[in-house]
């Protein structure tokens, strides 16, 4: 499994029942995060008192099902992920406690030719 930096994650605000498997939480995708479970991107569902996360997506030859439990404390409230697609780094920081209501961003650059 290697995800590219390119590769987007969408959050889902609502809490899911974690006992939901690959089959269940793909069904969940396109009504509740308006998504493609087959697009390649990452698809974050959260449990209700936020201490347990499942991340689901497809590589092309079938679904991938990341699972963690935190032992103490709860992941960051997930508004600020959930309100845009973020890159793989960000969600990693969010998996590990930073709240990035907190963080500044450097501002993306556009480059169009090597000078």
């Amino acid at each position: 499994m290697i995800l590219g930096g390119a590769a987007r994650a969408y959050v889902c605000t609502e809490p899911v029942d974690m006992r939901k498997s690959i089959d269940g939480l793909a069904q969940l995708v396109g009504p509740l995060l308006k998504g493609d479970p087959f697009s390649g991107s990452l698809f974050v569902f959260l449990s209700r008192r936020r201490e347990k996360v499942k991340i689901l997506w497809w590589d092309r030859h079938g679904f991938w099902l990341a699972y963690k439990r935190l032992e103490r404390g709860r992941f960051p409230r997930p508004e600020v992920l959930a309100s845009r697609a973020v890159s793989v780094s960000e969600l990693s920081l969010w998996l590990e406690g930073v709240d990035l209501l907190r963080t500044r961003r450097l501002a993306h650059v556009h480059a169009l030719r090597v000078s």
